[in-house]
């Protein structure tokens, strides 16, 4: 792998991923910024020169490299950087789509941001009416811009898809296609070189890679910090609940970190039905082993879809005493008429909160309401995109136990 850490850095935001990429680039700025300002106190001690002496060094030495562009200011401060790549997207009126890059890439190392769960009508070039795009749509409006990147001479492409698409098409249960794997080979076939993710649903999608890397992030720090704001995390009462089998490593972690109990509910499935919304689920039975009388239970899940699973749980944990239910998830997708169906178990008394990163793009029909708190894990997303690009270690950040364990101690 050749080291970019001195190339230049770019990101393109497509049309579905603009929000996410938007925040991401301001946790990079306010990061690179920090880093530049320790340096310079670094470099003014050690060689006893004043603080603007040393940055005037620093920019005379970026204005002589070959890339540098001519007439660059200012000579004695901080260059902030602008890292966003100007790009234009059309889709034509077939749903053909198209994306133009609008600067010179060549050389670069380039971060490809896109969101393919969101559901918000998103704006065109020479469109007149902002079109609300499908999974497949967002997905091959991705491959489009990535192609155009490497015609554009990127040196390489990082994809950051916080939604990992047919992720829960994993495994084959009959005569079926492993969706999940798919999307993966074509995304290495095509060139990439990275994809950067949020809780992938299974970490066998990760062996059909040749040599496309992945980097599975977490935001269980970020979701835990929320929960401190409704929830004491040292409460003896709390116990954490696995909705099922497929969770139970997930629950286990928090479970192991915050020293309480682990019960489990096993569910029985009707795999010939789909689920299309919560009340046509494909559950046909569903038991608790463990115990949640009394107890405020946390339950965390990487996925919410319709929410039929999430509400028959709470439900059964209802029934079975618990006082108060909180819900964790990574990728809150409310699909269907999901935030109709919480918004009546809400006031039904079904639980307390349920807490969701902003990995997925939500507008306001489900950030204003009560029973929902946002978790927000772009500045996770910014940092490792800076390590990356600068070959650092990504260990402390994919591993987030000691900083939980911080948190813990300021509760």
């Amino acid at each position: 792998m050749p080291d970019l850490s001195q190339a230049q850095i770019g990101i393109i935001a497509c049309p579905g991923g603009r929000a996410f990429a938007q925040m991401v680039f301001g946790h990079l700025e306010a990061i690179t910024k920090d880093k530049f300002d320790d340096r310079i106190r670094t470099l003014s001690q050690a060689y006893t020169l004043p603080r603007a002496e040393i940055i005037r060094q620093v920019n005379l030495a970026s204005d002589l490299l070959p890339s540098a562009v001519d007439g660059v200011e200012p000579i004695d401060a901080y260059r902030s950087p602008n890292w966003m790549v100007p790009t234009r997207f059309t889709r034509f009126p077939n749903g053909e789509f198209k994306t133009e890059i609008l600067a010179s890439v060549r050389g670069s190392d380039m971060y490809v941001v896109q969101d393919v769960s969101n559901r918000w009508p998103q704006q065109f070039q020479k469109s007149d009416e902002p079109v609300v795009l499908s999974v497949n749509d967002h997905l091959f409006c991705l491959l489009v811009t990535i192609d155009a990147a490497l015609q554009a001479g990127a040196a390489r492409v990082t994809v950051v898809l916080p939604t990992y698409p047919y992720s829960r098409q994993h495994k084959k249960l009959g005569r079926e296609s492993l969706s999940a794997a798919r999307v993966g080979q074509i995304l290495e076939n095509l060139g990439v070189s990275r994809l950067v993710t949020l809780d992938i649903h299974s970490k066998e999608i990760e062996n059909s890679f040749n040599h496309m890397r992945l980097e599975n992030l977490h935001g269980s720090y970020q979701i835990l910090k929320v929960l401190a704001t409704v929830a004491d995390l040292k409460d003896e009462d709390l116990v954490i609940v696995s909705p099922d089998v497929g969770a139970v490593e997930r629950n286990k972690f928090y479970a192991s970190i915050l020293g309480r109990p682990l019960a489990m509910l096993y569910k029985e499935r009707d795999y010939s039905r789909v689920a299309q919304s919560a009340e046509r689920g494909n559950i046909t039975d569903m038991r608790l082993l463990g115990s949640v009388a009394g107890k405020t239970v946390l339950m965390c899940d990487d996925m919410l879809g319709t929410g039929g699973t999430l509400i028959k749980a709470m439900r059964v944990l209802k029934d079975l005493g618990a006082s108060r239910l909180i819900a964790a998830v990574s990728l809150p997708l409310f699909t269907a008429r999901a935030v109709d169906t919480f918004d009546a178990a809400f006031r039904e008394g079904l639980f307390f909160r349920i807490i969701g990163t902003n990995a997925v793009y939500l507008g306001d029909e489900v950030l204003s309401r009560e029973w929902y708190l946002s978790a927000d894990v772009s500045n996770l997303f910014a940092r490792i995109l800076w390590r990356l690009h600068h070959n650092r270690s990504l260990g402390s950040l994919l591993d987030d136990r000691s900083v939980i364990k911080d948190l813990l101690k300021r509760s």
